[in-house]
């Protein structure tokens, strides 16, 4: 198990949606987090880094002055400085290392995450999830996520060109979009019964997850014990909107530029029971 110990310090963000299209924010994110990550031991990405990651090809592929490019260069050089980096995918990248070749982690030295995972913060557990499979009253997202993840269906998209790849993104993502606009939005965001059963699973008052862009700090209970749920902003230079999570020394809170009002830092709760 991943641990972050005593003394040290850990970073969380996710949905940052990076694209050289949209140069503004990508400058926006890469600013702080550079400067955020300047004095952490462990850095965890939660999902959508990009908006969209169509195969680990795509690397060789990225303009070399753009802003995926500079974020890889970012991960791979805190990762030669001794930082942990850890990296989830999440519903826009769920293709990062999808094959069994060199590609995502060697580029950036990251490890790739489970969703979820289960790590500890001085002796604390804490769940770490991108947040998609929380959310189960979309039953057609919840359909086409389970569809996409299977070995047969990544094979066959994989196989095609990475022009083809990005063209069939581009057109989901439009059509994702539009679908938006007449869904119902309690259905986007997480069950919270689905939430109340992952975290009694995994054993962990403390979750931290993205995706649905709705970035709090719930309290809730969890066999009726005291538990907490942060959820990371997404984010948008437009807005002045983004931010990340950092634990330290057993609190943990909010920094960057969150959407005010930010939460209040907290203590981290314990394992249930105590232990």
């Amino acid at each position: 198990m991943l641990s972050v110990r005593r003394g040290q310090a850990a970073l969380f963000v996710s949905d940052m949606h990076l694209a050289d299209a949209q140069p503004r924010t990508g400058r926006f994110f890469l600013e702080t987090f550079l400067r955020e990550a300047q004095a952490v031991s462990h850095v965890f990405v939660l999902g959508d880094a990009f908006d969209a990651w169509v195969g680990d090809d795509q690397i060789s592929a990225l303009p070399a002055d753009g802003i995926e490019a500079a974020f890889i260069r970012a991960l791979a050089a805190l990762a030669q400085r001794g930082v942990m980096v850890g990296v989830m995918r999440g519903n826009r990248d769920f293709l990062l290392q999808a094959e069994a070749r060199p590609g995502w982690c060697e580029a950036t030295g990251a490890r790739l995450l489970p969703d979820p995972c289960r790590i500890e913060i001085d002796g604390t557990p804490v769940l770490l999830a991108h947040g998609d499979a929380l959310c189960t009253d979309d039953t057609e997202y919840q359909a086409f996520r389970a569809r996409a993840r299977t070995e047969a269906w990544q094979r066959a998209f994989l196989a095609q060109p990475l022009a083809e790849r990005q063209a069939t993104a581009r057109a989901m993502r439009a059509q994702s979009e539009l679908a938006k606009q007449t869904r119902d939005e309690a259905i986007m965001d997480v069950s919270p019964d689905a939430v109340s059963a992952l975290m009694a699973q995994w054993r962990c008052r403390l979750l931290v997850h993205g995706h649905t862009h709705r970035p709090a700090h719930h309290r809730l209970r969890v066999n009726g014990e005291d538990a907490q749920r942060w959820v990371l902003p997404d984010w948008d230079a437009e807005r002045g909107r983004g931010g990340m999570l950092l634990a330290r020394d057993g609190i943990i809170g909010p920094v960057g530029p969150w959407p005010a009002p930010a939460p209040a830092p907290a203590a981290m709760p314990a394992d249930f029971g105590g232990r």
